[in-house]
């Protein structure tokens, strides 16, 4: 059970990091409006999105299991 916790600890703590790195990549956008960061943002945006996905589906089929 500690695993799985860690586990789900440690998939929550990588959807705040890549907020924080959106965050980052749409500062440095307004900052020097490069397209990179743009992009940059998206993929961010879009890992945390996944991360969140996967997050669920690994709790609803971890959630039987015990140690």
């Amino acid at each position: 059970m500690l695993l799985r916790a860690f586990h789900l600890f440690f998939i929550g703590i990588s959807v705040v990091l890549a907020a924080f790195f959106a965050a980052w990549a749409a500062g440095q956008y307004s900052a020097g409006h490069e397209p990179i960061y743009i992009a940059v943002g998206m993929l961010s945006l879009a890992s945390g999105l996944a991360l969140t996905v996967y997050a669920v589906k690994f709790q609803k089929k971890t959630k039987g299991l015990r140690s």
